[in-house]
């Protein structure tokens, strides 16, 4: 039995979270996973690994189990400190029994759904094996991994499972409002240039044309998505609302131009992916939607200034996506 630890874990340090001891303790896994979770009665653990621990908010922890004949199956286990995500737990089922299944025959899924554990606070999933969407950016198939992450994104939006809250505009005009008022505070010699930013950004959003909403992820970029073969599993939808699809796609193409542009110094260095997807995903809906993605995608870049200052290895870019705002906004 192996019990890994990340740098940042430490649990006796976490107020909010004081029962993290014990759901890295092989012996009380063990005994909880045979109380609560169904899958786990002929298995035994074999190993326990802190992948993130963030603090007085959450933690991630992988389960590796195995059954007498050998079979392996590991379980991700999401601890949240304000209390369990029953919501992204009854959301992950109910997508996984409307045809996101790993049978789906479009092959497009979630990853299965397995439990509850209240007194750690933890849902459970079956950990996907793959590779996330970032790592295929460059290859040579990319082209059509483009369009089927569009169809990812096309089929959620069609499941019509009812959001528990709703994100509008004007909540991301707001968020938007709070980040860069962060950033002027850090680089007071960019204030001008970011009030005016942020001007254009609330003329652009209010004159956005709002379309049907539906449930969308809300943060959907490539490293939401993990390629098994020819299977995608979308994955992270703790954001899961109500709210207009050109966000979610907006929010897609923005963060491939924020990496072309920290990976190749150029953001229209995967201009080809990028109108694959787009394209793909018009095909599905309208062309109408259209405008609102270009408004989504210049609204994330906008976020994606703040983003920048939170990383050191980004902070070299910030300048330059301030530079692309202000010309996706007409700044001169």
């Amino acid at each position: 039995m192996t019990v890994f630890i990340s740098d940042s874990f430490n649990s006796v340090t976490d107020p909010k979270m004081p029962f993290l001891s014990a759901a890295i303790d092989p012996v009380q896994v063990q005994e909880c996973f045979g109380r609560y979770l169904a899958i786990a009665q002929n298995f035994r653990l074999q190993k326990v690994q802190v992948i993130r621990h963030k603090l007085g908010r959450r933690c991630l922890i992988a389960y590796k189990l195995i059954s007498d004949a050998g079979e392996i199956i590991t379980l991700i286990g999401k601890v949240r400190a304000k209390g369990t995500d029953f919501k992204s737990y009854e959301l992950q089922k109910s997508l996984w029994e409307a045809g996101f299944a790993d049978d789906s025959a479009e092959g497009i899924s979630v990853p299965e759904p397995i439990g509850i554990i209240p007194e750690w606070q933890m849902w459970l999933q079956r950990k996907v094996e793959g590779v996330v969407a970032t790592q295929c950016l460059t290859q040579n198939n990319n082209i059509l991994i483009a369009k089927r992450i569009a169809e990812v994104a096309h089929k959620l939006h069609q499941t019509n499972i009812l959001p528990h809250r709703s994100h509008t505009m004007s909540d991301e005009l707001r968020i938007l409002q709070e980040r860069i008022t962060l950033v002027m505070q850090q680089y007071p010699e960019w204030q001008e240039r970011l009030e005016r930013i942020l001007e254009a950004s609330h003329h652009l959003g209010k004159n956005t044309p709002e379309l049907t909403s539906c449930g969308i992820h809300r943060d959907f970029y490539p490293d939401q998505v993990i390629i098994n073969n020819s299977r995608l599993y979308l994955i992270d939808l703790d954001l899961y609302c109500e709210g207009n699809p050109a966000l979610d796609i907006g929010n897609f193409i923005a963060h491939i131009q924020e990496y072309s542009l920290r990976t190749f110094g150029n953001s229209e260095a995967l201009r080809d992916y990028e109108n694959a997807f787009t394209t793909r995903f018009l095909e599905l809906t309208s062309n109408k939607i259209y405008p609102a993605i270009a408004a989504y995608t210049t609204l994330t870049l906008v976020r994606h200034i703040h983003i920048s200052t939170q990383f050191a290895e980004r902070r070299p870019f910030t300048a330059a996506l301030l530079n692309l705002c202000e010309q996706r906004l007409h700044i001169n």
